[in-house]
């Protein structure tokens, strides 16, 4: 995965104005053509760990499959003739792609997107099906970024940012009306952090809008630990650099907040905490299983906070799953991870001796113990083997931690060794 720090436009001092309500309420009646009312629903599971009300913001669920069309569209539809003339250009592994290619789709406006070469198939294929034409170039978005830069000064193209723009915040401030309406007696908003267009665009309305009910609400801001920009950039007062590690948040994958979401953010959110991928596979498994959603990680970390104890109970809560577009083999892995993260599956290599039986025997304990073997592989050849040894490895299903333990202590009461692999 990639450190994604995209060019920034030349900013005027209007950019950095905090939206106003009416402003958002004016894109919002410019977008309704475009996007949908995604729906606000109960998580009972979520609700009962937190002893208060949470709701989820099926934002999943919008066209494109993220909150991306939103800020896109209100940024196209913005441009002036002449600009619309010389067409747009971005650069996007995934959702943003997909936002400026449907929005220049549905205004008749050209567009080139710059994707690397890695991109999974589905966005590929999505971003090209609604018209845009895709450059695959490079290994990572990085080079797609620089790309797009260049071909922006030699054609023209108007450069559209991810979310380093008034116009793309403002755009995004509609989901923060949106949750308003929906929950108006909402205390605490969570949502993850990349560049920061979205929760600064958000806690624009919503701060606003609960104000005018006469009330406040909380914002509380997530990021995945391994690409944690804002906490440094906070405590600096400006935006600063990170180096990032890899994370399966990738749509938060971000070294330096945006210039312009960074002063709303600074402003007006009251929180910023981070969670481990462990914490985002265990949210993307409960949402699957309990709620029935497919997420994907960078949409994901809000419920990852919650469940990581990392927000407290502040009233009714409501996360938003910012979208939805996962591949399907990173969906496969992330669920393998999940269920690993959660003590629910085991994998322990048994060393044994080579005789008639033993697995057999070793079965036995793991049905004794309620697990279920669902893999075995079975090897003579291994490094500090003797030649009357064999390793047999299993895959368990548990139903948790303490069953994990309880099937390990089974093991080990019948003599055998069980040594635990690492996921």
């Amino acid at each position: 995965m990639t450190t994604v720090t995209p060019a920034t436009e030349t900013q005027t001092p209007d950019a950095f104005m905090i939206p106003t309500l009416a402003e958002i309420e004016e894109a919002a009646k410019g977008l309704a053509p475009v996007i949908s009312h995604t729906p606000v629903l109960p998580s009972h599971t979520l609700s009962d760990l937190l002893g208060s009300p949470v709701l989820l913001k099926m934002e999943n669920l919008q066209r494109t499959g993220s909150f991306k069309v939103r800020g896109a569209t209100h940024r196209l539809s913005r441009l002036t003739p002449e600009e619309r003339a010389r067409g747009v250009v971005a650069a996007s592994a995934g959702n943003h792609a997909q936002g400026v290619a449907l929005a220049a789709q549905m205004l008749g406006i050209p567009a080139t997107i710059f994707m690397p070469l890695g991109v999974p198939v589905p966005k590929l294929l999505a971003t090209r099906g609604y018209g845009a034409e895709v450059v695959l170039e490079g290994e990572t978005v990085t080079t797609s970024l620089r790309l797009a830069d260049e071909f922006a000064e030699r054609t023209g193209a108007v450069l559209i940012h991810p979310f380093d723009h008034r116009d793309v915040v403002v755009g995004q401030a509609t989901l923060g009306l949106e949750l308003l309406e929906d929950a108006p007696d909402v205390d605490t908003i969570i949502m993850g952090i990349g560049g920061g267009g979205l929760i600064a665009g958000v806690a624009a309305a919503a701060k606003a809008a609960a104000a005018r009910a006469g009330r406040t609400v909380r914002i509380i801001g997530v990021q995945a630990e391994n690409a944690a920009a804002m906490p440094p950039s906070l405590a600096a007062g400006h935006p600063v650099d990170i180096v990032t590690r890899p994370t399966i948040a990738d749509g938060i994958l971000v070294a330096r907040p945006g210039a312009v979401p960074f002063e709303i953010i600074q402003e007006l959110v009251d929180e910023v905490v981070t969670v481990t991928d462990d914490d985002i596979a265990r949210a993307i498994l409960v949402l699957l299983e309990q709620s029935r959603v497919v997420v994907e990680p960078a949409g994901a970390v809000g419920v990852a906070a919650i469940l990581a104890g990392k927000v407290k109970d502040t009233g009714t809560t409501l996360a938003v799953l910012s979208g939805g577009n996962i591949d399907p083999l990173l969906l496969q892995r992330v669920v393998s991870h999940g269920l690993a993260a959660s003590g629910r599956y085991l994998t322990i290599r048994i060393p044994l001796p080579d005789r008639p039986g033993q697995l057999s025997r070793v079965s036995e304990l793991v049905a004794e113990a309620g697990a279920n073997v669902m893999e075995v592989m079975h090897t003579r050849h291994g490094q500090g083997l003797q030649i009357s040894e064999v390793i047999l490895q299993l895959s368990i299903e548990t139903r948790g931690a303490e069953h994990s333990e309880l099937t390990l202590e089974t093991l080990r009461r019948a003599g055998y060794n069980p040594i635990v692999v690492p996921d």
